[in-house]
């Protein structure tokens, strides 16, 4: 990336949420390259941020990352005369809508601070109690995958954008750390809500009740440490002046084939296990071990793009998870199974995070990095509304999923081969440390 010529931000050192009193800086400033930009790189507030971050993660990503439990008890129960593509589609809705959502929750923290976080906390946690009541499949529709979907994703974004604001040097770390928060939620919503389905007398209704008291302290904490560094940005809503870099517009394309294909064992690896033999306890807690996995999937690799360059850990999550995913039909025993959810969840760990991280080397401007990731993830978040329906229909067409395994696998290798592209639209090229 071209270095900018535009003046330079000099920022206080002394606190990190606050400018130094030079002439040139307001909200209407033009700021200059991220290289001409001191940035903390720790301290107090920036870790409350990524801290923050983490929760709203853990609350957000960390459960739509369950829906696998969701997908396997609907099955058997609410939803037994029903296709697994039919099924499949509230769940896919939600995460389309919690990806698409970016579009305004990136945008809108750039522009009005972390404010955006507390209303829409309020609308997410209504949405769960909504589910909780709900009985017929337009209900769970409209509750679990259009209101929990688009509130998850203007609050998971709006908390995303403020951790790059803090780290430039350390930035893989840190949105690592902040990623493990997803991880965690998916590790304890999974057991929390089997236990609480298969395993007692609560029902259904109180069963998902429960996983949204667990978010409100969560969320609580989140809504007053996460906040904005800069001043806001006064110009237009989006930026689209950004679809010119070659590198963003092939990070994006990259996003939407890794999106289509990742997605796919959170939704089907626990019917996968019951078809297997497993337990439907058991089965449910594949979801767990993949999003456990994906803790140590989320940090190393955050740690190793400081080091060897954020495009290069990236080319390496989306290489890695379609190898898994072309051995999925070669695990046919429980331990074979555990495994691969295992490993699955340690390669495929790194794409979301990792995908954010190398969108933020994109805009010159660190006021931008919202709406920068907010419109990227958009777009890419159409795939999401394709890959569980479509393997839900090949699923149900030939009666395994060696198909599955095919397409989903084809597909995270070309958003790999594409980050290998975007590599060749930066200075330092295919090879480079980029």
């Amino acid at each position: 990336m071209s270095k900018s010529s535009q003046t330079s931000i000099s920022l206080s050192k002394g606190d990190p949420e606050k400018l130094s009193p030079e002439p040139d800086v307001s909200e209407n400033a033009p700021a200059g390259s991220q290289d001409d930009i001191d940035f903390p790189e720790g301290g107090r507030q920036a870790w409350l941020v990524a801290i923050g971050n983490a929760c709203v993660l853990f609350c957000t990503s960390g459960y739509s990352n369950t829906f696998g439990v969701f997908q396997a008890y609907y099955t058997l129960h609410q939803f037994s005369d029903k296709s697994a593509d039919a099924v499949s589609w509230i769940g896919s809705t939600q995460v389309f809508l919690g990806l698409f959502a970016a579009i305004l929750g990136g945008p809108l923290f750039d522009r009005y601070g972390a404010w955006v976080i507390r209303p829409t906390a309020v609308v997410y946690l209504f949405a769960i109690m909504m589910t909780s009541l709900c009985r017929e499949y337009w209900q769970f529709m409209l509750a679990q995958g259009i209101l929990h979907g688009t509130a998850s994703g203007i609050l998971m974004f709006s908390a995303m954008a403020s951790t790059p604001q803090y780290f430039r040097k350390r930035r893989g770390v840190a949105m690592g750390l902040s990623m493990t928060g997803s991880s965690v939620g998916a590790i304890v919503y999974p057991i929390v809500l089997s236990k609480l389905l298969n395993d007692s007398s609560v029902g259904f209704g109180w069963s998902v009740r429960i996983t949204g008291f667990i978010m409100i302290p969560a969320l609580a904490f989140a809504s007053f440490a996460v906040k904005a560094r800069l001043p806001p940005r006064r110009t237009s809503f989006l930026l689209p002046s950004a679809f010119r870099d070659k590198l963003y517009v092939t990070l994006i394309a990259s996003m939407f084939f890794l999106f289509i294909g990742m997605f796919v064992p959170l939704f089907y690896l626990p019917t996968y296990g019951i078809l297997h033999g497993m337990t439907e306890t058991l089965a449910s807690y594949l979801v767990a071990m993949i999003n456990g996995a994906s803790v140590f999937g989320r940090v190393l690799p955050g740690i190793m793009g400081d080091k060897v360059g954020q495009l290069n850990a990236l080319l390496f999550a989306g290489a890695s998870t379609a190898v898994v995913i072309f051995c999925w039909p070669e695990a046919t025993t429980r331990g074979g199974i555990v495994a691969l959810a295992v490993v699955f969840g340690f390669c495929s760990g790194a794409i979301i995070s990792g995908g954010a991280v190398a969108m933020t080397l994109c805009p010159k401007d660190v006021r931008n990095m919202g709406t920068y990731i907010g419109m990227g993830t958009a777009i890419a978040s159409f795939a999401a509304l394709m890959g569980p329906p479509v393997n839900g229909a090949l699923l149900d067409r030939y009666g395994g999923f060696d198909q599955v395994s095919i397409f989903s696998g084809v597909m995270c290798m070309t958003g790999a081969l594409l980050v290998l592209l975007g590599k060749a639209f930066t200075p330092q090229g295919v090879l480079g440390k980029v």
